[in-house]
C-alpha cells in the first residue's frame, strides 16, 4: 500500500495539516443546476443552514460553488455568482469554524471571495478558463486546488477520451502546476486533483483511482471527488441495480458507492476527499485510515 507524504499548507488564519489523517472536504452547491443538489440550497438561509449541519457532520473543510460545472453545463457571469455567493459567505463568516474553499474559475470571484472569508481557492479547469486565478492565489497567499479537466464542462463528456489516461493526467496537472509556480504560487500550496468525471470514460476513473500512486510521485497532496457522480450509477445499472424501471440509481442514492470509491482512493493515497454526505462518509474515512495505518 503506498505511502501518503504530510504536508502542511498555510491558510490565511492556520496551517493546513495533510498526511496523518485523511480530510473531508463537505460541498455546498448554491446553484439551479448541480447534478446532485441543484436548487436545493440556492436560497441564503438554506445554504448557510446546510452548511452549517456539514460542519457538525463532521467536516474538516467546506467548498462553495455557485456556477454548475456538470457535463452540459453553461457558464454564468461573475456578477451572477457573486450575487449567489456574498450573501452566503457574509452570514457564515462569524459562524463557521472549518476553512471555506471557493470552487470558482474566474479571478474576480475567487479575489472576491477571498475578501469575504474564503482560505482556499478550487479551480476545477486547472487555471485553463483564467490563469490569472492564480495571481490571485500568490497575492493573496492561499492554498489553490489544480484539477485535470479534458475539455470544459459544456463538452468534456461529449469525447474524444485520452488514450492515455494517465499521462494526460499527469501532463495537464504538471502544466497547471508550472502556470501556478510561475504565477509566484508556492510550491507547498498546491493540492492536485485528477478530475474524477471531467472528460474521462468511466472506465477511465476507475484506472485512475487505482493509480492515485503514481500521480502522488508528482510530490503534491491529492484531492479526489467521486461523490454521487455518473460513472457510479453506470457501475450500478451494469451491474442490474439502477433505479426505478431501469433508470440509473438517482444521484442520492449513490452513497454506497461513492463510500467504495472513498475507502479506495484513501487506501491509494488521497489526503483529501470532497464528497456531499458528510456525515456518512467520516465514519468511512476514519476507518480506512486505520487500514492505511496498520499497513
Amino acid at each position: 500500500m503506498p505511502s501518503r507524504k504530510p504536508f502542511r499548507l498555510l491558510l490565511p488564519t492556520r496551517p493546513l495539516l495533510l498526511g496523518s489523517r485523511t480530510l473531508v472536504m463537505g460541498v455546498l452547491n448554491i446553484t439551479p443546476d448541480s447534478f446532485s443538489d441543484g436548487g436545493k440550497f440556492l436560497s441564503p438561509h438554506c445554504a448557510v443552514a446546510h452548511a452549517l449541519q456539514l460542519q457538525r457532520d463532521g467536516a474538516d473543510l467546506l467548498d462553495i460553488g455557485a456556477e454548475s460545472t456538470r457535463p452540459g453545463s453553461q457558464p454564468v457571469s461573475a456578477a451572477e455568482e457573486l450575487a449567489r455567493l456574498l450573501p452566503v459567505l457574509k452570514a457564515l463568516r462569524h459562524r463557521l469554524k472549518i476553512p471555506i474553499s471557493i470552487d470558482t474559475q474566474k479571478s474576480s470571484v475567487a479575489e472576491i471571495a477571498i475578501g469575504a472569508g474564503a482560505e482556499i481557492i478550487n479551480d476545477i479547469s486547472g487555471l485553463k478558463h483564467d490563469p490569472r486565478i492564480a495571481e490571485v492565489a500568490a497575492r493573496y497567499r492561499v492554498p489553490l486546488i489544480l484539477m485535470h479537466i479534458r475539455g470544459t464542462p459544456r463538452t468534456m463528456q461529449k469525447g474524444p477520451f485520452a488514450r492515455n489516461v494517465l499521462k494526460d493526467v499527469v501532463s495537464g496537472l504538471r502544466r497547471s502546476a508550472c502556470v501556478a509556480r510561475k504565477a509566484g504560487v508556492r510550491r507547498n500550496q498546491l493540492i492536485l486533483d485528477p478530475g474524477i468525471g471531467f472528460g474521462k470514460s468511466f472506465s477511465q476513473n476507475y484506472e485512475l483511482l487505482a493509480r492515485l500512486s503514481e500521480l502522488a510521485k508528482l510530490g503534491y497532496p491529492l484531492l479526489v471527488g467521486t461523490s454521487r457522480k455518473g460513472f457510479l450509477a453506470a457501475t450500478l445499472a451494469q451491474s442490474g441495480l439502477a433505479g426505478a424501471k431501469g433508470k440509473p440509481a438517482p444521484a442520492e442514492d449513490r452513497l454506497f458507492a461513492t463510500a467504495a470509491t472513498v475507502a479506495a482512493s484513501i487506501l491509494h493515497g488521497a489526503h483529501i476527499v470532497r464528497v456531499h454526505d458528510v456525515r456518512e462518509i467520516v465514519q468511512v474515512a476514519r476507518v480506512a485510515d486505520r487500514v492505511w495505518e496498520a499497513s
